[in-house]
C-alpha cells in the first residue's frame, strides 16, 4: 500500500498519466486530485517532467530491474518466467491500488511511448534493460538445452523473443483491451512447452 505522500502523489501520477495523457496532466491538476497544496508538490519534484521521469522509472522501469535481478546466470527458462511473473505481479499491485479502474493497454503504451520520446535517458534506460532481458533469455534457453529440458534443435534468438514479447500484450493494436494479468502464467508456459522435450 502506500506509505508516505511522495508514493501517494507518484500513484495518482501514475493514474493520471495513464488515463489523461502526459500533456493533458498539469500540476494544478494533480493537486486538486491529491488535495494537495502546491508547495507540496514541488517539495517532492520540482516541476513535471521531473514527477513524470520518476513515475515512468519507479513504475515501469525498476519493477522489471528488481525482476531480472533474481535470475542467475545459470538460470533456465522456469526460472526467466518466475522472474517476468514477478515482474508483472509488481506491475498488477499498482495497478490494484488506482482508483480508476479505465486504464487499459493503451494507456501503458502511451505512456511509454511519451517518455521514450521526450526523455533520451529514460530510452537508453529501458533500452539496457530489454538487451539484458533477451540475453538472460538465450542464456536460459541455452541452459535448458543443455540440461535436456528442452528440445536441442529450438531456434533459440527466435524463441527467446517470442518468450521476452509475451508481457508485451499491451500494445496498440490491442487498443483499448482491459488489463488482464491472468493471462500471462498461461501464455509462458504454453510456450515453454510447446518446446520441452
Amino acid at each position: 500500500m502506500v506509505e508516505d505522500r511522495r508514493d501517494k502523489i507518484l500513484l495518482k501520477a501514475l493514474e493520471l498519466y495513464m488515463v489523461e495523457g502526459y500533456a493533458n496532466v498539469s500540476i494544478t491538476d494533480l493537486q486538486a486530485a491529491l488535495d494537495m497544496g502546491r508547495g507540496t508538490l514541488y517539495y517532492y519534484f520540482k516541476d513535471k517532467d521531473e514527477l513524470f521521469q520518476e513515475v515512468v522509472d519507479t513504475f515501469l522501469i525498476k519493477p522489471k530491474q528488481r525482476a531480472l535481478e533474481r535470475v542467475r546466470e545459470t538460470g533456465r527458462i522456469p526460472d526467466m518466467i518466475d522472474a517476468m511473473l514477478y515482474y508483472l505481479n509488481q506491475l498488477q499491485e499498482f495497478y490494484n491500488q488506482v482508483e480508476n479502474k479505465n486504464i487499459n493497454t493503451s494507456n501503458v503504451v502511451t505512456v511509454m511511448y511519451t517518455a521514450y520520446s521526450r526523455f533520451p535517458e529514460l530510452y537508453k534506460k529501458a533500452r539496457r534493460l530489454y538487451e539484458y532481458e533477451l540475453s538472460l533469455w538465450i542464456q536460459a534457453i541455452k541452459n535448458s538445452m543443455h540440461n535436456g529440458d528442452i528440445r536441442g534443435n529450438v531456434p533459440i534468438e527466435t524463441t527467446a523473443r517470442m518468450f521476452l514479447h509475451i508481457k508485451d500484450g499491451w500494445d496498440p493494436g490491442r487498443s483499448g483491451a482491459p488489463m488482464n494479468f491472468d493471462i500471462f502464467p498461461e501464455q509462458y508456459n504454453y510456450l515453454y512447452d510447446l518446446i520441452k522435450k
